[in-house]
């Protein structure tokens, strides 16, 4: 058969740069997508509801994470605490950012990766259903009073003392929340899956400047009273997993938002040659 020539970078350059660009696939139908992430949302807030009830067992298990921290040799809560309880209005400060920065963070998160980025928006609710199932999964086999309930540690229930909070003050019988699903905390899980879905999104030098998010969540958890380190450390155990699980299908640390540039040649290429 006889070959011909075409130059590089003709009809072949479009269906190549098309298949290249990480961010070039269709956005996913937007009230399929709206109804999966409300269900999402929908699930973390009320399926942690069936956790209720088990008050024995979350104060037993309280106490061991206790143990294990001062075993572990992990700075006590009280520490982080401290600091807050020098001024009414830095304990407040933290009360509204446990309280209010949480939901509208990760919503504002998977809205903007779903319209810029459609491929790591795909990723990103992937990770994030994988992490929540797992977490509410634990939150039943493993019942966790938070350290704000438990006896003995000095700590201050912040939220009731300054406000806002979001929980009521009789937890065995709040019917808007379990108390008792400290263990792992989804505040952090989320907090840390927005800052590497950015970090990986994004190609501006000052990205990683989104860990400020995840490291302001750390202490504004331990320093309400609202979880333990090991709360901490569990979400991360977990996205860890799901990042290992749910690959991102992309190396996009350098390549977000644009297509790889190809190379270009003068030479003419072979075009039907061995066939």
């Amino acid at each position: 058969m006889e070959a011909r020539t075409e130059p590089a970078g003709s009809e072949s350059e479009t269906a190549i740069r098309r298949r290249a660009s990480p961010d070039d696939t269709a956005r996913p139908p937007l009230v399929r997508e709206l109804l999966l992430v409300a269900g999402l949302f929908l699930v973390y807030k009320f399926g942690r509801l069936l956790a209720n009830g088990h008050t024995g067992d979350a104060f037993r298990n309280a106490g061991r994470v206790w143990d294990w921290e001062r075993a572990l040799r992990l700075p006590d809560e009280a520490t982080v605490q401290s600091v807050l309880l020098h001024g009414d209005g830095l304990a407040q400060l933290a009360n509204s950012y446990y309280a209010v920065v949480h939901f509208p963070a990760t919503a504002a998160f998977l809205v903007w990766l779903y319209l810029r980025r459609p491929t790591h928006y795909v990723w990103a609710r992937r990770v994030l259903a994988a992490v929540t199932a797992a977490a509410l999964l634990l939150h039943l086999v493993f019942p966790l009073a938070p350290p704000r309930l438990l006896d003995g540690t000095g700590l201050v229930d912040t939220g009731q003392v300054y406000g806002p909070t979001v929980y009521s003050a009789t937890p065995a019988t709040d019917s808007m929340a379990n108390q008792f699903a400290a263990m792992p905390s989804l505040h952090f899980g989320w907090a840390l899956m927005v800052a590497i879905g950015l970090i990986a999104a994004t190609r501006s030098r000052w990205r990683w400047l989104w860990l400020l998010h995840p490291l302001v969540t750390l202490l504004v958890i331990v320093g309400t009273a609202n979880h333990y380190w090991l709360d901490a450390a569990g979400a991360a155990a977990l996205l860890g997993l799901a990042l290992a699980a749910v690959q991102l299908p992309y190396c996009t640390a350098t390549t977000a938002g644009r297509a790889p540039e190809l190379v270009r040649t003068d030479e003419p290429v072979l075009v039907g040659a061995g066939r």
